[in-house]
């Protein structure tokens, strides 16, 4: 009876962590202006590791792009894209989500990469071919991150 218990136990936990596992690059269900309503891993985003990801220019380096002043101790503010100041009070969770995951389904004609695609582009490095910028996880820290930038 103990180990019929335990192997059913076993049994719900193994298919609960499939079930809860991150969502496939290929499976994100964009919304009709290119918002994502749920989080890709089932794990609240970490606003403080989630600026280590986007200051980290071998990651997310936004700010080659974007001016960041919560970031001012970096160097080299891009102005390419809007400002992440405020940024956390013009768009919403599940916009930012989509943003950050693949822009160009908000932005006709953006120029910032997908983080969270397998499909970047035509000047893709061969060794980042067929991999996400960013993990699901990442993803969802970024986000974190940019929603506690809100407008003073």
């Amino acid at each position: 009876m103990l180990l019929r218990s335990l192997i059913a136990v076993s049994a719900t936990l193994i298919s609960t962590s499939v079930i809860a596992g991150d969502i496939s690059p290929t499976d994100v269900s964009f919304g009709e202006y290119g918002g994502i309503s749920g989080s890709l891993t089932g794990v609240a985003g970490d606003p403080v590791a989630g600026k280590k990801v986007s200051t980290n220019r071998k990651l997310g380096n936004c700010l080659a792009c974007h001016v960041n002043d919560d970031a001012s101790a970096q160097s080299f503010h891009g102005e390419v894209g809007p400002e992440l100041n405020g940024a956390g009070s013009r768009w919403s969770e599940e916009e930012l989500r989509g943003i950050v995951v693949n822009s160009k389904n908000t932005f006709e004609g953006t120029i910032m990469p997908a983080f969270y695609s397998t499909q970047n582009g035509v000047r893709t490095l061969k060794k980042f071919v067929g991999k996400t910028i960013l993990s699901a996880q990442q993803v969802e820290d970024v986000v974190a991150y940019i929603l506690t930038l809100k407008e003073e």
